[in-house]
């Protein structure tokens, strides 16, 4: 090296020591920083270690014993069933077929794996892989994920309540480490396969599969298995018969997460995306029978206890099917009809849309989650509001269009000035209701209630109950829970008590005006009127009786004693303390329940006994085994209320409601002779009823509101109630021969036309009643003008 390399060689030696040392004094911060930080991760771990020991050492003596899982027995439920063998309700375990896990097709384990939990085998109960996927992607917006195992599911399933709190995740996570512990992997599939709700009231896959499909979990495709694994994140929101296009979206998801998982080939992938699926018929008029059911659920736990949950017991009820089903449309159709011509009282809710049309479905599927469709009345957003037109999504994303005769029961919700409260917007929760020919009409749920109830009249037998519009609205059960005023109806149990008082069909009676003070009444003073307000003078009683005159019906019980009335009363069933002894008995001013009417108007239709209603006629246990029966037979003598021959005359002044009365429409329109009935409307249009039978069925049709307040000025037992109970009869006499003439009893004779006890015939009986008392004549035409111009004034 020359001497002149050298300076320069020493400057680079030195200038490169200059930088060496240099470098740790920028450098050196980072590393403490970085050793802080991770002294500081280490105290968080300990602390966090530190509170999950504690949390075990607290939390895990507390956990439940798990033994329920190790020696798993499926409670079986109780099951109610009509005459005709259709299940008509379950309590208790709801329908499961318990399936072992060797017996579960393994791609329908595959297809949950993929869509629930895709490590389940991997992890010891808590995967902690997915808790912090889930974390990730919920803190950074890409959407809610979550990060339940299948074995935290078991435990919640079987153990924690639904509440979303700290406290129970944390059993939730307990617990599931608890069940990795005592059981093996296939033990806790089999578990979560068998007890899962999956919507349609199906429990398990076994029963899914053939809820959905109508076969047997072990014939499931693999299109099949990937739709029913994607039920139990939502069972209603997926539900491929309610939410067609929700479920196929699910079903997508699944089979991509069990072809990203090697569980399907894409060869099968795409297969079972072309595969349509057939889900299983629903009937065509399901039977809703929620209302006999529960009762029936009533007395066979009265029975047996909470025990009746649990073995197995199979109920036959007395209801016919067909009957039911029946009375139930019958009775809906009755209601809304009432409905259409009340005020709209607005959206039942309004929604925030959002403006972006990818989005709309989901937002309408979460607002009409609280908004259940019922039965044929569908609930909808509306999307598109004008005069003239109304768009709606109902809830299975069906877009319908409403225009015409469908918007006017809504009319005062498309005014443009209407109320805000009530108005038709974009957002307004609906209902609609789909009519002939694809045409739709906007409704909303009907505030009335209303009860039908059907007995056989020999034996008691009930063959329809429906005690209410909705059972999912009110468990309130109106035929044998509601107390009401019968009205009208209640007249033919006065005019019996008057037969055997001497009265005749062709007794004469006035209807004319009366007044009462405050003695006879009970209350207060008080002038009755009729309901059309006029006064048509003597008139014979078959006649008052079809016309359903007051005036009439006051006067005989006057003549009879209102005591004498209250206590023959007592021989139809009615509770005498319900039926206070005043005048305004005559009215129907006491307290009846439906069932009451039907058991009592059975007495008219079976000759004269008093039958007791029976609802439950046989139950078994799962073997099949007998445990009670009761036998429907004709009644006995110890059963008799009244004689044959006050029965007769009575079916034939009753028969005279419906030939010329107010019940002539049931004569017309169901073009048979050998009906008998009375309507029944109660003071200011409370309650409209309408009783009555054919001899080899009695039905009773009420409507009213729970809280008592008018219908509506022009609101009657005939308007209202009478064409349920024709609707019902138009069905239930199908094939029933008509009776041409019903058989004379002994103690009766006819003459001039008309029937007599025999010893009231010549003018024996009571021949007229109440002559002298005026008709007020009709103001004249000077006296017309008169009183309308002082209302004019």
């Amino acid at each position: 090296m020359s001497e002149s390399e050298r300076p320069a060689k020493r400057a680079a030696a030195a200038s490169s020591r200059d930088k060496s040392s240099a470098r740790p004094l920028w450098a050196a911060w980072p590393l403490r920083a970085l050793a802080a930080l991770a002294t500081l991760l280490a105290a968080t771990a300990v602390s966090v270690l530190l509170l999950v020991a504690i949390a075990l050492a607290v939390a895990y003596p507390n956990l439940p014993a798990i033994g329920g899982l190790t020696d798993y027995q499926p409670k079986l439920p109780l099951r109610i069933y009509s005459a005709d063998a259709v299940l008509i309700g379950e309590f208790g375990e709801e329908r499961r077929d318990f399936t072992p896990i060797a017996e579960i097709p393994k791609v329908m384990q595959q297809a949950v794996l993929a869509a629930e939990d895709a490590r389940f085998y991997e992890h010891g109960g808590v995967d902690y892989k997915g808790v912090l996927r889930a974390g990730m992607a919920n803190f950074s917006g890409l959407g809610s994920q979550g990060a339940s195992t299948i074995t935290m599911q078991v435990a919640k399933n079987f153990y924690l309540s639904t509440e979303k709190t700290l406290t129970r995740k944390i059993y939730e996570v307990l617990l599931a480490l608890k069940i990795e512990n005592k059981l093996s992997k296939d033990q806790i599939l089999e578990l979560y396969m068998n007890q899962i709700y999956l919507g349609q009231r199906a429990y398990g896959f076994a029963s899914a599969s053939e809820a959905y499909f109508g076969k047997p979990l072990k014939n499931i495709t693999v299109a099949e298995a990937a739709m029913l694994a994607g039920l139990p994140k939502a069972p209603s929101t997926f539900n491929p018969i309610v939410n067609p296009k929700r479920a196929i979206a699910r079903q997508h998801y699944v089979l991509d997460r069990m072809l990203e998982n090697d569980f399907i080939t894409p060869a099968q992938r795409d297969a079972a995306l072309e595969q349509k699926l057939i889900y299983h018929p629903r009937q065509e008029l399901p039977v809703h029978a929620e209302y006999a059911a529960e009762t029936a659920r009533q007395l066979v736990f009265n029975q047996y206890g909470a025990e009746a949950y649990t073995r197995g017991l199979n109920v036959t009820l007395t209801i016919d099917s067909v009957d039911q089903a029946t009375a139930y449309r019958a009775l809906r159709k009755g209601i809304m009809t009432y409905e259409q011509r009340q005020f709209y009282r607005g959206p039942e809710a309004y929604v925030d849309l959002p403006a972006d049309p990818a989005q709309i479905d989901a937002r309408i599927a979460e607002a009409l989650a609280d908004h259940p469709d019922n039965d044929e009345l569908r609930a909808g957003v509306a999307l598109e509001v004008s005069p003239k037109k109304v768009v709606a999504v109902l809830q299975d994303g069906e877009q319908v269009t409403v225009t015409g005769a469908g918007l006017k029961p809504v009319e005062s919700g498309l005014a443009e000035k209407g109320n805000p409260k009530t108005q038709l917007r974009r957002g307004a929760v609906i209902r609609l209701v789909k009519g002939d020919k694809d045409s739709w009409t906007i409704t909303q749920l009907p505030e009335v209630e209303g009860a039908f109830v059907a007995l056989d009249p020999q034996t008691g037998a009930v063959r329809a109950l429906v005690g209410g519009f909705d059972h999912a609205k009110s468990k309130f059960n109106h035929v044998t829970q509601a107390w009401r005023q019968p009205g009208s109806s209640f007249k033919p149990f006065i005019y019996s008590a008057a037969l055997e008082k001497g009265f005749t069909p062709s007794t004469i009676i006035n209807d004319a005006p009366l007044f009462f003070d405050a003695d006879t009444t009970g209350s207060q003073p008080w002038e009755p009127k009729n309901y059309d307000g006029k006064f048509e003078g003597p008139m014979p009683l078959r006649t008052a009786l079809a016309k359903s005159k007051n005036m009439v019906s006051i006067r005989i019980l006057q003549a009879i004693g209102p005591e004498y009335a209250q206590q023959w009363a007592t021989r139809f069933g009615f509770d005498a303390d319900k039926h206070p002894a005043y005048l305004t008995m005559a009215l129907g001013a006491g307290s009846v329940t439906p069932m009451q009417m039907a058991t009592a108007y059975a007495v008219f239709a079976n000759g004269g006994y008093l039958v007791n209603p029976v609802l439950i006629s046989k139950i078994t246990d799962d073997r099949g085994h007998v445990l009670n029966e009761t036998k429907l037979e004709p009644p006995t003598d110890a059963e008799r209320a009244i004689e044959p021959r006050n029965a007769f005359l009575m079916n034939s002044l009753l028969q005279e409601v419906t030939r010329s009365g107010t019940a002539a429409s049931a004569k017309v329109k169901l073009q048979r002779g050998d009906i008998f009935g009375k309507t029944g409307t109660t003071n200011d249009s409370l309650d409209a009823w309408f009783a009555g039978f054919q001899r080899s069925v009695v039905a009773v049709a009420w409507i009213g509101y729970d809280t008592p307040r008018k219908l509506g000025a022009r609101e009657t037992g005939g308007g209202l109630a009478l064409p349920v109970w024709i609707d019902f009869m138009r069905v239930a006499l199908k094939g029933v021969p008509v009776e041409e003439q019903m058989p004379v009893p002994a103690g009766v004779v006819q003459q001039n036309g008309e029937w007599y006890f025999d010893e009231f015939t010549q003018d024996a009986g009571v021949s007229s009643l109440g002559l002298d008392d005026k008709v007020p004549e009709a103001p004249t035409e000077e006296e017309r003008r008169s009183i309308l111009d002082i209302f004019r004034r």
